[in-house]
């Protein structure tokens, strides 16, 4: 087999693997935030992520001890992979979307997606959960593998600022598996449908553009980086991961426990019609979305990690998060108007920044 046709077919390979390793290795059982629309009951989810990565990483391991396939070989057919992880997701939307009734136009339904929360195999595998596993589990070898060239081309003098980089986009990666339930009551999994968006953005988008900064930067050489610009990048990052993970367990904590003062330190504050309750003090009291601005921030610090702040390649993904969260934010500030009415109002009025804190 060629190396071309290899490479294309990588991608589907690893993703069938992480769905059979999702299928029968063990998982605990939880109930989400999201509802059957027949019965109005919670959706309940088999969670096994961290798992699913850890074996995924030791079968790669394993794989480039026996020399089956070169540490760096995701790097060595990254064009071939993407391509091949494109088709994939390509295909997966028209699927996915084709499986569910109209509800508007074609093209809106095709990206936004018609299902909401579907699930497979007797709800063994939740479709949402199952394409973030397997987007981070692709993105954590890509990042492996692509360290790996860099530290084979570059064995007399490597850049530290490839290290950093890939320890805290793992450390992104594992945060996510470890709070994997917690995902379950943020607005992607709740809020959003199945389709191109969702689809191909878990299976291509999110594995191979999320470190652009890597794939530009793996040849190149150490840039001799001053080490305050690294420490500089891992407190951005470090900050804004507060940010987000404050955030979103905060919110968390306040759905499944109203009254349960969160950190022992943030008492919950909210504003009420009497019904509904919505959260108003500690992260959610500061801006609309402070978590937005945390994930911003996280990806800065790894824009910064790399030591070449004047390449414009690592900076795409800040960027990226900048196009797409605040107009994310306007999305939700709408549905959240149409479903809480004046109430919602009178949160605005409580919090009135949107993401940046006295800012914006």
């Amino acid at each position: 087999m060629s190396m071309t046709i290899a490479g294309l077919l990588t991608p589907l390979v690893i993703y069938v693997g992480v769905l059979l390793l999702h299928t029968v290795l063990p998982a605990r059982r939880v109930v989400g935030y999201a509802t059957d629309p027949e019965t109005g009951a919670p959706l309940s989810y088999r969670l096994n992520g961290m798992l699913v990565l850890i074996a995924s990483v030791i079968l790669w391991a394993a794989l480039g001890a026996t020399d089956i396939v070169s540490w760096d070989y995701l790097w060595t057919v990254r064009w071939e992979s993407a391509i091949g992880a494109c088709v994939i997701g390509l295909v997966f939307s028209v699927a996915i979307v084709a499986a569910g009734e109209p509800r508007r136009s074609y093209p809106v339904d095709l990206f936004l997606g018609r299902l909401e929360n579907p699930q497979l195999f007797g709800r063994r595998v939740d479709v949402k959960m199952f394409l973030y596993l397997v987007g981070a589990t692709m993105l954590e070898l890509n990042l492996l593998s692509f360290a790996a060239h860099h530290f084979a081309q570059h064995e007399s003098d490597p850049s530290p600022g490839v290290a950093l980089y890939v320890g805290l986009f793992s450390w992104f990666v594992l945060d996510y598996l470890t709070f994997e339930r917690v995902h379950l009551y943020t607005y992607d999994l709740f809020a959003e449908r199945v389709g191109f968006k969702l689809g191909w953005g878990c299976l291509t988008f999110y594995p191979f553009f999320y470190p652009v900064g890597l794939w530009a930067l793996a040849d190149a050489p150490n840039p001799h980086a001053p080490s305050v610009l690294h420490a500089g990048a891992a407190i951005v990052f470090f900050l804004g991961w507060s940010l987000a993970r404050g955030a979103n367990m905060q919110k968390y904590v306040f759905k499944r426990h109203p009254s349960r003062v969160f950190l022992g330190l943030l008492k919950p504050e909210t504003v009420s019609d009497g019904e509904r309750r919505l959260l108003c003090s500690g992260f959610w009291g500061v801006s609309r979305h402070v978590n937005y601005l945390g994930e911003i921030l996280m990806a800065t610090g790894l824009a910064l990690a790399l030591g070449d702040p004047l390449s414009p390649w690592p900076w795409l993904y800040p960027l990226y998060y900048v196009l797409l969260l605040f107009p994310r934010e306007r999305d939700d500030d709408r549905r959240c108007a149409d479903k809480y009415g004046a109430l919602w109002d009178r949160y605005r009025e409580k919090v009135p920044k949107r993401i940046i804190p006295g800012i914006y």
